[in-house]
Protein backbone atom coordinates (compact mmCIF):
# COMPACT_ATOMS: atom_id res chain seq x y z
CA UNK A 1 0.00 0.00 0.00
CA UNK A 2 1.71 3.16 -0.81
CA UNK A 3 1.35 6.28 1.58
CA UNK A 4 -1.53 8.50 0.29
CA UNK A 5 -3.63 5.26 0.08
CA UNK A 6 -2.49 4.45 3.73
CA UNK A 7 -3.53 8.21 4.66
CA UNK A 8 -6.56 8.23 2.43
CA UNK A 9 -7.45 5.02 4.75
CA UNK A 10 -6.36 5.48 8.26
CA UNK A 11 -6.32 9.44 8.88
CA UNK A 12 -9.64 9.61 10.26
CA UNK A 13 -8.46 6.78 12.71
CA UNK A 14 -5.26 8.19 13.25
CA UNK A 15 -6.99 11.98 14.17
CA UNK A 16 -9.46 9.87 16.85
CA UNK A 17 -5.87 8.23 18.13
CA UNK A 18 -4.39 11.56 18.78
CA UNK A 19 -7.16 13.51 20.15
CA UNK A 20 -8.20 10.89 22.47
CA UNK A 21 -4.45 11.11 24.19
CA UNK A 22 -3.87 14.64 24.10
CA UNK A 23 -7.64 15.84 25.10
CA UNK A 24 -6.92 18.54 22.16
CA UNK A 25 -8.32 18.53 18.89
CA UNK A 26 -5.95 21.02 16.81
CA UNK A 27 -2.95 19.56 19.30
CA UNK A 28 -3.82 15.89 17.99
CA UNK A 29 -4.29 17.60 14.41
CA UNK A 30 -0.34 19.19 15.05
CA UNK A 31 0.65 15.54 16.03
CA UNK A 32 -0.42 13.93 12.83
CA UNK A 33 0.47 16.10 10.57
CA UNK A 34 4.15 16.09 11.62
CA UNK A 35 4.27 12.32 12.28
CA UNK A 36 2.69 11.98 9.05
CA UNK A 37 5.67 14.48 7.72
CA UNK A 38 8.01 11.81 9.01
CA UNK A 39 6.50 8.88 7.41
CA UNK A 40 5.70 9.72 4.31
CA UNK A 41 9.74 10.46 3.94
CA UNK A 42 10.08 6.69 5.49
CA UNK A 43 7.48 5.23 3.72
CA UNK A 44 9.73 2.71 2.08
CA UNK A 45 10.60 1.24 4.76
CA UNK A 46 7.41 1.64 6.92
CA UNK A 47 4.79 0.41 4.14
CA UNK A 48 6.97 -2.81 3.83
CA UNK A 49 6.54 -3.43 7.74
CA UNK A 50 3.77 -6.16 8.62
CA UNK A 51 1.79 -3.22 10.62
CA UNK A 52 2.66 0.31 9.48
CA UNK A 53 -0.85 1.53 10.82
CA UNK A 54 0.72 0.09 14.70
CA UNK A 55 3.97 1.54 13.44
CA UNK A 56 2.09 4.88 12.64
CA UNK A 57 0.22 5.24 16.02
CA UNK A 58 3.48 4.46 18.19
CA UNK A 59 5.14 7.61 16.50
CA UNK A 60 1.81 9.63 17.14
CA UNK A 61 1.94 8.06 20.90
CA UNK A 62 6.05 9.14 20.97
CA UNK A 63 5.82 12.47 19.70
CA UNK A 64 2.47 13.06 22.06
CA UNK A 65 5.23 12.12 24.96
CA UNK A 66 7.64 14.14 23.62
CA UNK A 67 8.97 17.21 25.50
CA UNK A 68 7.89 18.92 22.73
CA UNK A 69 4.25 18.77 23.36
CA UNK A 70 4.66 18.70 27.63
CA UNK A 71 3.93 22.25 27.61
CA UNK A 72 0.87 21.83 25.96
CA UNK A 73 -0.90 19.22 27.99
CA UNK A 74 -3.21 20.98 30.36
CA UNK A 75 -6.74 20.39 32.30
CA UNK A 76 -9.82 20.34 30.38
CA UNK A 77 -12.57 21.27 32.82
CA UNK A 78 -16.23 20.88 31.75
CA UNK A 79 -19.53 21.03 34.21
CA UNK A 80 -22.67 20.04 33.51
CA UNK A 81 -24.11 20.93 36.44
CA UNK A 82 -27.82 21.67 36.47
CA UNK A 83 -27.56 20.05 32.67
CA UNK A 84 -27.79 16.92 34.09
CA UNK A 85 -31.42 17.85 36.21
CA UNK A 86 -32.90 19.45 33.65
CA UNK A 87 -32.35 16.56 31.20
CA UNK A 88 -35.37 15.83 28.64
CA UNK A 89 -37.30 12.70 28.54
CA UNK A 90 -35.68 11.83 25.02
CA UNK A 91 -32.09 11.08 23.91
CA UNK A 92 -30.38 14.24 23.36
CA UNK A 93 -27.14 14.59 21.15
CA UNK A 94 -26.11 17.09 23.47
CA UNK A 95 -26.27 14.40 26.12
CA UNK A 96 -23.77 12.21 24.10
CA UNK A 97 -22.01 15.27 23.37
CA UNK A 98 -21.56 16.02 27.01
CA UNK A 99 -20.84 12.83 28.19
CA UNK A 100 -17.61 12.21 26.21
CA UNK A 101 -16.36 15.97 27.15
CA UNK A 102 -16.90 15.08 30.91
CA UNK A 103 -14.92 11.47 29.93
CA UNK A 104 -12.32 13.61 28.14
CA UNK A 105 -11.71 16.07 31.21
CA UNK A 106 -11.41 12.56 33.46
CA UNK A 107 -8.93 11.16 31.21
CA UNK A 108 -7.11 14.14 30.59
CA UNK A 109 -5.83 14.34 34.87
CA UNK A 110 -4.01 11.48 34.34
CA UNK A 111 -0.12 11.21 33.94
CA UNK A 112 0.68 10.73 29.80
CA UNK A 113 1.71 7.29 29.75
CA UNK A 114 -0.80 6.22 31.72
CA UNK A 115 -3.51 8.02 29.16
CA UNK A 116 -2.23 6.99 25.77
CA UNK A 117 -2.71 2.86 27.19
CA UNK A 118 -5.99 3.96 28.49
CA UNK A 119 -7.53 5.15 25.34
CA UNK A 120 -5.21 1.96 23.19
CA UNK A 121 -7.34 -0.45 25.84
CA UNK A 122 -10.71 1.48 25.11
CA UNK A 123 -10.79 3.23 22.50
CA UNK A 124 -8.39 1.60 20.30
CA UNK A 125 -9.61 -2.13 21.44
CA UNK A 126 -5.74 -3.26 22.02
CA UNK A 127 -4.65 -5.62 23.32
CA UNK A 128 -1.66 -5.68 25.92
CA UNK A 129 1.02 -6.85 23.54
CA UNK A 130 -0.70 -3.87 20.85
CA UNK A 131 -0.05 -1.68 23.57
CA UNK A 132 3.23 -2.70 24.93
CA UNK A 133 4.29 -2.66 21.36
CA UNK A 134 2.76 0.93 20.72
CA UNK A 135 4.96 2.51 23.63
CA UNK A 136 7.28 0.76 23.68
CA UNK A 137 7.37 -1.24 27.34
CA UNK A 138 6.50 -5.02 28.04
CA UNK A 139 2.89 -6.27 28.61
CA UNK A 140 3.47 -5.91 32.79
CA UNK A 141 3.90 -2.59 32.35
CA UNK A 142 0.90 -1.64 30.36
CA UNK A 143 -1.07 -3.99 32.79
CA UNK A 144 0.33 -1.58 35.55
CA UNK A 145 -0.70 1.19 34.08
CA UNK A 146 -3.95 0.93 33.12
CA UNK A 147 -4.71 -0.47 36.51
CA UNK A 148 -3.06 2.66 38.09
CA UNK A 149 -5.37 4.83 35.35
CA UNK A 150 -8.22 3.16 36.75
CA UNK A 151 -7.97 3.47 40.08
CA UNK A 152 -7.40 7.30 39.95
CA UNK A 153 -10.34 7.66 37.90
CA UNK A 154 -12.35 5.65 40.31
CA UNK A 155 -11.00 7.49 43.02
CA UNK A 156 -11.27 10.90 41.61
CA UNK A 157 -15.27 9.79 40.59
CA UNK A 158 -15.30 8.99 44.35
CA UNK A 159 -14.87 12.17 45.57
CA UNK A 160 -16.78 14.26 43.03
CA UNK A 161 -19.42 11.99 44.26
CA UNK A 162 -19.11 12.69 47.41
CA UNK A 163 -18.45 16.08 46.94
CA UNK A 164 -21.76 16.27 44.92
CA UNK A 165 -23.56 14.47 47.35
CA UNK A 166 -22.74 16.62 50.00
CA UNK A 167 -23.60 19.89 47.73
CA UNK A 168 -27.02 18.58 46.79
Amino acid sequence: MGFDQFVADRLDRLLGYATAITCDKHLAQDIVQNVLLRAQGKWERIGAMDAPYLYVKRMVTNDYLSWRHRKAAREIAVERGELVRHAPAMADPADAHAEREAMRARIAVLPRKQRAALVLRFYEDCSDAEIAQVLGCTESTVRSQLSRALQTLRTHELARSATLGVHS
